[in-house]
């Protein structure tokens, strides 16, 4: 419940910033009466997501036992591919974030309304299918109860209050500071997701070794006792780790959080940016 809380906050406060930037933008530029189609692009992007989410959730309820594990594994590993490659993403383009918005909203401005309805579905869509498909991997992970779909119904909660206030200028937060710590999370949670990913498909006959275990700390872990259902819930902890899941993380998360430190937290001082919401965007890394 708690590692679906932060990706609920985390990427839903990235949409909810993307929303405040088109938003003020229109309004700063008299357009409100297009304001309308770029919610109207909002909700469709929702549904859209909660629609995937929906899919990834009951689709694979037809398939057999061999099936379910191997596209689980396919779709884990995916999301730990996507985004892997969105906080990198965000880490090279936020800093032009709000102008390219911009340049898409003049484009659009030339093209009519619904081109306006076609950006803000396709800015909003894009965090709303990663979201879906990471946090659907994550419960996935944690277990099959109602937990993970609280925490993160939570969490996007709090993402959506926290980006109204950023908005309307009453709460300034040190969003690079709130990414640099959230991206770790991120990292070892999707590590723990590819681990997991890893196990499906060794159950699914698809990868070997499933037996051959690094390490069994069931008896002083159980998977049942509370402790044993946080380290689950938080990092996808597993008790039982086979040598193929061991290396899997290790191969991940050495690399990619060392890469996203140097990169991140080292990172030379970007210009400073003007306006409330384009400066909190502009701070986000």
């Amino acid at each position: 419940m708690i590692a679906n809380y932060l990706i609920g906050l985390r990427e839903g406060l990235e949409a909810a910033l993307v929303v405040g930037i088109l938003v003020a933008y229109l309004v700063k530029s008299d357009r409100r009466s297009h304001l309308p189609f770029l919610w109207a692009g909002v909700g469709t992007a929702a549904l859209l997501s909660l629609g995937f989410g929906a899919l990834l959730s009951l689709g694979p309820r037809t398939l057999g036992f061999t099936a379910q594990e191997a596209l689980g594994g396919f779709l884990s590993i995916a999301a730990v591919a996507l985004v892997t490659w969105m906080i990198f993403w965000m880490g090279r383009t936020a800093r032009h974030l709000r102008t390219d918005l911009q340049h898409r909203l003049d484009s659009a401005f030339a093209a009519g309304p619904v081109a306006v309805l076609v950006v803000a579905l396709l800015a909003v869509g894009r965090e709303g299918l990663e979201t879906a498909l990471f946090l659907w991997a994550a419960a996935s992970a944690a277990g099959s109860n109602a937990q993970p779909l609280l925490g993160a119904t939570l969490g996007l909660a709090t993402a959506v209050a926290l980006g109204w206030l950023i908005y309307r200028g009453a709460l300034r937060l040190n969003l690079r500071v709130f990414f640099a710590w959230t991206g770790v999370f991120l990292i070892v949670v999707a590590a723990g997701v590819l681990a997991y990913g890893v196990h499906d498909l060794q159950e699914a006959g698809l990868l070997p070794g499933e037996h051959a275990l690094a390490f069994d700390v069931s008896a002083v872990v159980p998977a049942t006792s509370w402790y044993g259902s946080l380290l689950t819930g938080v990092l996808n902890f597993s008790p039982e780790t086979s040598w193929l899941q061991a290396t899997a993380w290790v191969a991940y998360v050495v690399p990619v959080l060392t890469t996203f430190v140097r990169s991140v937290w080292f990172a030379a001082p970007r210009p400073a940016t003007t306006g409330p919401v384009a400066a909190q965007a502009g701070a986000a890394r």
